[in-house]
């Protein structure tokens, strides 16, 4: 069996509310999907989310990218199992761009492609995605039948400040992120008025999406740890994280990095300078399901921490992959996506794949990525399509 046919699209989804916080405010998104068609005629279906204050990706660039990679000559190969299938996935390369020292430039492009391979390979030889973590980490495989989500909180205003922790305490969530930095806004006001309603007992962090400077860093965290944060994520921009050595020796609080966090050279350099002490992985800013399976090895490896995050904007498809690395990978300290009801107008499930009341949702059993896409959806949102193989 061998993948016969690639096609790649730039879908744009309209948001269901206003997603602000310290590096964008966001109505849309447009991500990058692509099909994958076998000899047998299985059709698999991978996305990336291309962010250029992240990875460097814009969508045209990451499906540009996509066609100038030499995709037909790498997957151009019988395979005749599982096993084989998630090793020509994993040596899935882009182009490469000199200009690249983080080796991240095309991450969510990569990711798309990978999630295609990956599920439709899948759903021929009958093995759901977490039987990728078992193949490539077994250290790091632990099933779950069902995880448990976290709640995010913005930048709501008037009232909303109040009803959302509120609606997340009544909830029964264990765990809620709110986004920090935004203009205009005081931080520990929020931060008291957000930790009243949502009471003692939820584990609040916080994400400050590189809004802090060098010089002020250490006091924004100081002044906000009396509140009980939990970790604070990427506090400054990706240029000054090296700061982040000195301020770690002067704060109690946990440090993850993010934008800082999108490949095995920034996750060598963050161990070597000292930078953090938890990862957020999120599949598209980190090339796919495999290379952030590397990154938690990496990242167990150095006694770090980890957390499974997500982009703005996912569908169904990128929810339905972080399910599978949720319910498969032990010791996840956070874990953020599946909001997919809560935020996109258009999942491009046939399925509802949204958590449930408290945040928990089931892991997904089937064949591949384990969901029904609704092609209808997705060619109602298509806004260009690129032949890559076939």
């Amino acid at each position: 069996m061998r993948v016969v046919e690639l096609e790649a699209r730039h879908v744009r989804v309209a948001l269901r509310r206003k997603v602000t916080h310290a590096s964008h405010v966001r109505t849309e998104t447009d991500n990058v999907v692509v099909r994958c068609k076998l000899s047998d005629g299985t059709t698999g279906y991978g996305e990336g989310v291309p962010r250029d204050y992240v990875t460097g990706e814009t969508i045209d660039f990451a499906l540009d990218l996509l066609k100038r990679s030499d995709l037909a000559k790498q997957l151009n190969t019988d395979t005749e199992n599982f096993v084989q299938a998630v090793h020509l996935a994993e040596r899935i390369k882009l182009a490469a761009s000199p200009e690249d020292d983080r080796k991240i430039l095309g991450n969510a492009a990569r990711c798309a492609m990978e999630l295609a391979v990956l599920d439709a390979f899948g759903r021929a030889f009958g093995e759901p995605l977490t039987r990728v973590t078992e193949l490539v980490a077994p250290e790091l495989y632990k099933f779950r039948d069902r995880v448990q989500y976290s709640g995010v909180i913005g930048n709501p205003r008037g009232w909303k400040k109040r009803l959302y922790p509120l609606v997340y305490r009544l909830a029964g969530f264990s765990q809620v992120k709110l986004k920090v930095g935004i203009e205009g806004q005081d931080d520990v006001k929020r931060t008291k008025i957000m930790r009243r309603w949502l009471g003692r007992k939820i584990d609040l962090r916080i994400d400050a999406n590189e809004a802090w400077s060098p010089t002020e860093v250490t006091a924004r965290i100081q002044e906000l740890e009396p509140l009980g944060i939990t970790s604070v994520e990427q506090p400054v921009r990706h240029e000054d994280v090296a700061c982040l050595a000195a301020v770690r020796k002067q704060v109690k609080t946990p440090i993850m990095l993010d934008e800082s966090l999108c490949g095995a050279v920034d996750a060598e350099r963050a161990v070597q300078g000292g930078w953090c002490d938890l990862f957020n992985l999120r599949l598209s800013k980190c090339g796919g399901f495999i290379p952030s399976l590397r990154l938690a090895q990496f990242a167990k490896r150095h006694n770090l921490g980890y957390q499974l995050g997500c982009q703005v904007g996912e569908t169904a498809i990128l929810s339905a992959a972080g399910r599978h690395f949720a319910t498969s990978v032990a010791d996840i300290r956070y874990l953020e996506g599946s909001y997919d009801r809560h935020l996109v107008w258009e999942s491009l499930a046939v399925e509802d794949l949204t958590f449930r009341r408290s945040g928990w949702a089931p892991a997904l059993i089937g064949s591949g990525l384990g969901f029904k896409l609704d092609q209808a959806r997705l060619d109602w949102v298509t806004k260009r399509k690129e032949t890559l193989l076939g």
